[in-house]
């Protein structure tokens, strides 16, 4: 969370556009910006469970990181438009990257925006996430910051998100999550996903692309930001 913080930075300051797609190790769950968390999961079942926690920098809800991608698009907002056309933008390039992979997705319909306590990412699709078979396998959630915006989200490769119904408080709504494995009925790589939605950005958005081999200058950067993301009062707080 660190890293895209500066990502975002980045894009404000320096009008740089960013994709990163990566993984969590060790698995994690982690809740919206502002999503009501301490009255919405239970603090005491995460710690039984041994469970990894965090608030991320954007909105929305609580995602299970775990058989996933997370992809991360810090850019100024003109070049995608406004945020609500960024979002459409950013999410129809991953529907062709799966589409690459032989997955039949579509973007949900526009509907009114779930809001902060309405439970897990996964529970509903909001206008213009990615569908397969009517199921929801990636959840995205935005920042903006003066002008320039934070979107990242979830690909489910592998696992639902059954983990966070367990962990709610009372009754979890239903779970429209569903990974591409049981959705395509085959085993699905991280990389050969990570390799079709590089693919998808480079053709959707033109212009040079570099591929950062060392990001030492991120990475110390991101010691700015990581307290804020290690602090219990920053992830209960709500």
């Amino acid at each position: 969370m660190a890293i895209d913080s500066v990502l975002l930075d980045r894009a404000e300051h320096r009008r740089e556009g960013w994709l990163r797609l990566y993984s969590w190790a060790p698995h994690c769950l982690s809740f919206g910006r502002h999503e009501p968390a301490a009255r919405r999961y239970d603090a005491a079942r995460i710690a039984a469970l041994g469970l990894d926690v965090v608030r991320r920098p954007t909105g929305g809800r609580a995602v299970w990181h775990a058989g996933e991608l997370t992809y991360a698009v810090a850019a100024p907002i003109a070049w995608l438009g406004s945020l609500r056309e960024a979002y459409v933008a950013i999410h129809e390039m991953l529907r062709r990257a799966l589409a690459t992979l032989g997955a039949d997705a579509t973007l949900a319909q526009t509907t009114r925006t779930p809001g902060v306590g309405a439970g897990a990412c996964f529970a509903q699709p909001a206008g213009g996430e990615v569908m397969v078979g009517g199921r929801k396998v990636i959840g995205s959630a935005q920042l903006r910051q003066e002008e320039a915006l934070l979107q990242h989200g979830s690909i489910l490769l592998e696992n639902d998100q059954s983990v966070v119904g367990t962990v709610s408080v009372g009754s979890a709504p239903p779970d429209l999550a569903a990974p591409l494995s049981t959705l395509l009925g085959r085993s699905i790589e991280r990389g050969d996903v990570a390799t079709a939605v590089a693919g998808a950005a480079t053709s959707s958005w033109t212009g040079d692309w570099d591929t950062i081999t060392e990001p030492s200058d991120v990475l110390d950067a991101a010691t700015l930001h990581t307290d804020r993301f290690r602090s219990r009062a920053w992830t209960w707080a709500r």
